[in-house]
């Protein structure tokens, strides 16, 4: 009985890191997929744009963004291969411990076999019981004898147990080692498409440096054109403030004139000014703005995507093109040409822009503000109230690099506030 725990303990060991493997593993096979069907659609880009005989600047854009997915799935790669090593060792243990526990078994059910062939007639097995002392004593013999057959019985059921047990390990091993190959195969041919692509990019580079004043112009004017929209974006966040200020005051000036005996509105003494509320206390001044800024709130990291297909080219902060410095309040999505934007959250149209032939459209959430830019039309008009998903225009196209990229924000107050940790996971 002893030997039976022992191989219950095992058991349900290997099934609970057989389980937290199976999880790691799916993850990491999600990854590459994904990674995959990235890689297959700006490889269908790239060739349009290869098919022009001659360098651009989005041929460059592009190549940049396969080198960088094909060097993190071959980082995921790795991390499949060594657990799969993982698996294949805890695998191998796995099989000796079962080998091992079938070896004693058999040994065990070997011996009982020698034992009940030397006792095989009933009349020794009656001597057996009849040879007792007393009544209990041949009791207990019987029922030694009963037990015995029992667990003769059962070891039988243990051996057959474990021996498909070892076979489904011997399966499982060979099908971990045969995925191991295939993700090898598949990291070498990743390898040498990643080889070929760095060289392709050396040499659109060479070409581009041809062109280099053309294209630092048009980052200068891409540059300019971020500048503006984030100046844009703040003057209008600003102005509400300003109005949701103005209201305020107006309010609390009311009440005190209706409160003083000579019923004064214009007086305005020191205390009001020490008094006087944040940006984020005005903007949340009415109910329904205090709850929809709690709610967007409680949306962080849950908020859908402004497209319903697109992928992050570039982040929040500052980053150099060309030379040029450019200094971003959100984030920069491409997504497919003509694609409808949409909001990501119920608000009201706060203002509408247009940016050097562009628009922005910037939408309030009580304290918070979203704001949708480089949009090639708008289907929505200021103060008009949104629900979340609700299309406010339609992507443009850069015909520079022929791609299609809508610029999100998102701001408390004055104050950006990085979108991605707001939006949901990819």
């Amino acid at each position: 009985m002893r030997f039976l725990k022992q191989f219950l303990i095992i058991s349900g060991l290997l099934i609970t890191a057989l389980h937290v493997h199976a999880q790691s593993s799916d993850e990491l096979k999600r990854l590459r997929n994904k990674y995959n069907e990235e890689l297959e659609q700006l490889n269908r880009e790239y060739e349009e744009t290869a098919n022009n005989k001659k360098s651009s600047l989005r041929q460059l854009s592009l190549l940049k963004e396969q080198i960088n997915i094909r060097e993190e799935k071959i980082n995921s790669i790795n991390s499949e291969v060594r657990l799969l090593d993982n698996q294949i060792s805890e695998s191998n243990t796995s099989i000796h411990n079962l080998q091992s526990q079938l070896d004693l078994l058999k040994k065990q059910y070997a011996a009982m076999i020698l034992f009940a062939y030397h006792n095989r007639s009933s009349y020794n097995k009656l001597m057996f019981v009849f040879a007792a002392k007393d009544f209990n004593q041949g009791y207990k013999r019987l029922k030694y004898l009963q037990e015995f057959a029992g667990y003769r019985e059962r070891q039988a059921q243990y051996i057959e147990s474990t021996e498909k047990d070892l076979h489904v390990k011997i399966n499982q091993l060979d099908n971990t080692k045969k995925e191991k190959n295939n993700i090898l195969a598949d990291q070498i041919k990743e390898k040498v498409t990643l080889g070929k692509q760095k060289k392709d990019e050396a040499r659109v580079v060479s070409d581009l440096s041809k062109q280099q004043g053309q294209l630092k112009q048009q980052q200068r004017d891409l540059q300019r054109k971020i500048t503006k929209t984030n100046q844009e974006i703040r003057d209008a966040i600003r102005r509400e403030i300003a109005e949701a200020r103005r209201k305020a005051e107006e309010a609390a000036k009311a009440a005190a004139a209706a409160a003083s005996p000579g019923g004064n509105k214009n007086v305005t003494t020191n205390k009001d000014k020490a008094n006087r509320p944040t940006d984020s206390e005005v903007l949340n001044t009415t109910k329904e703005a205090a709850k929809l800024s709690s709610d967007f709130l409680d949306n962080r990291g849950k908020l859908p995507w402004p497209v319903t297909n697109g992928m992050i080219i570039r982040g929040m902060g500052v980053y150099t093109i060309e030379g040029i410095r450019t200094e971003s309040d959100g984030l920069e999505i491409k997504t497919n040409a003509g694609a409808p934007v949409r909001t990501v959250f119920d608000g009201k149209v706060q203002a509408v822009e247009n940016v050097y032939g562009t628009y922005t459209v910037i939408v309030i959430h009580g304290e918070y503000f979203t704001a949708y830019s480089n949009l090639k039309s708008v289907t929505v008009s200021k103060g008009q109230k949104l629900s979340t998903k609700q299309m406010v225009g339609t992507v443009a196209t850069d015909p520079a690099t022929g791609e299609s990229v809508v610029q999100f924000a998102i701001y408390k107050g004055i104050n950006p506030v990085n979108p991605k940790i707001w939006l949901f996971p990819e």
